[in-house]
């Protein structure tokens, strides 16, 4: 690569374009955008590209599996316009996120332990009764922020603030079977009980993992009917192995993206 752009080589738009699979309306677009250094002209006005151009492309594309297309977008602007500490600070931004997906993956892993249906607890008069899933979830105490505002419950815009979403979401979330709360019979507003609770972090924890509404209800009303740990397993393995391939595409993008770097000088 280092022979090829000292020897200045031209490339044209469609040996950039085949090379990656794109159209060259594609590698136009990517320019325009300052995904690719800008294009010299030749005298007719065509575009031509360079190995470096190629290397950008490559980084690019390299980057979008882990970082999303748009940050990976970000991250060559800010190389190309010289300003690397800022393409760095949006890398950094990734793995941070990709550090609470995972925490936020053993989150839920943790929470659904308690859902094991088979675990037994002595019942009033000595002997031993089967836990449902409420059961086992009521063993665990709601924070002291999911409690109040009622004896028996908490509002939508609490829960809403302590979960990190709007009041609508979780509107959202009742119209779609993800949460049942039920409500005051004086005033008419929302309770959720610690069920409701559960179910809302749940889906919340299940939103951040990247499943959408129609996968998760299911889930939840298999979880309720005392499902167990079963329902989840299969969503658990593949949120599992994305957050693995999205690290390992964080990998690839970072020696793809360095070795642009280096091209740039």
């Amino acid at each position: 690569m280092g022979r090829n752009l000292q020897s200045g080589e031209r490339l044209r738009p469609v040996d950039l374009a085949r090379a990656h699979g794109l159209s060259t309306q594609a590698v136009r677009n990517y320019e325009e955008a300052g995904i690719l250094p800008a294009a010299e002209r030749t005298a007719h006005g065509y575009r031509a590209y360079t190995p470096l151009h190629a290397r950008a492309l490559g980084a690019f594309l390299a980057l979008v599996p882990g970082h999303g297309h748009r940050t990976a977008a970000s991250i060559m602007r800010a190389v190309n316009e010289g300003a690397t500490d800022e393409a760095f600070h949006l890398v950094d931004e990734s793995h941070a996120q990709l550090l609470e997906d995972r925490r936020t993956l053993r989150a839920v892993e943790n929470a659904l332990r308690d859902l094991e249906p088979d675990t037994t607890r002595s019942s009033p008069s000595g002997t031993s009764a089967r836990k449902t899933p409420s059961d086992a979830f009521a063993r665990k105490a709601p924070s002291d922020a999911f409690a109040r505002n009622t004896p028996s419950g908490t509002f939508i815009g609490p829960l809403a603030h302590q979960l990190g979403v709007r009041s609508a979401t979780l509107r959202k979330w009742e119209r779609a079977g993800l949460v049942r709360p039920r409500r005051d019979p004086r005033t008419g507003y929302r309770v959720f009980d610690e069920a409701d609770v559960r179910d809302a972090r749940l889906a919340r924890q299940l939103r951040r993992g990247g499943y959408p509404l129609e996968q998760i209800a299911p889930l939840i009303a298999q979880v309720r009917s005392a499902g167990g740990l079963q329902p989840l397993e299969a969503a658990l393995t593949d949120w599992r192995a994305r957050l693995y391939a999205r690290g390992r595409a964080m990998l690839t993008g970072a020696a793809e993206l360095e070795a642009y770097l280096r091209a740039r000088g």
